[in-house]
């Protein structure tokens, strides 16, 4: 098997998670609607700001690996959501759409025969593929393990 190919499989399977840490799928299920806005034991954040956070974050990355006219937003205003909670549950329906949509979307983008890994973004500079796709690997894997200590706060996670 070529050797970029099977990079390129083992970058998916991460992406994906549930290599290293449990796949953002399984997560959500353990959240009912009700307990998206709190914020347990005086942490910092709720579930939905950092899940909206790993989603933004995401698609911003997605967008600088398409982009040649790539223009970063505002850090770190645009990169958290206004309210602790959704505004209603169509709206975190459609969150979570998005945010698989858009790994669907990463995910083609590495494996896609006309993607080097090693090439760099259209947006300039010296980041790779590969290295925007490992960065979005660690910030999902990051955040997940922080759901996963809300959901436990929450007495929604026993593990």
């Amino acid at each position: 098997m070529d050797s970029e190919v099977n990079m390129k499989r083992i970058l998916l399977k991460h992406l994906r998670g549930g290599e290293a840490f449990m796949p953002l799928e399984e997560i959500l299920k353990k959240i009912p609607f009700s307990e998206l806005g709190k914020r347990p034991a005086g942490l910092p954040y709720s579930f939905y700001e950092i899940f909206y956070h790993i989603k933004f974050t995401q698609n911003d990355i997605l967008e600088y690996c398409r982009r040649e006219n790539y223009k970063s937003p505002d850090w770190p205003l645009d990169y958290w959501p206004d309210h602790p909670q959704p505004e209603s549950e169509s709206s975190w329906d459609q969150l979570k759409s998005e945010y698989f949509k858009d790994r669907e979307e990463l995910e083609a983008l590495v494996i896609s025969k006309e993607t080097d890994l090693l090439d760099t973004v259209p947006s300039g500079g010296d980041h790779t593929f590969m290295r925007e796709i490992l960065l979005v690997i660690e910030h999902t894997a990051y955040h997940s393990g922080q759901l996963l200590i809300l959901l436990r706060h929450l007495g929604l996670h026993s593990s």
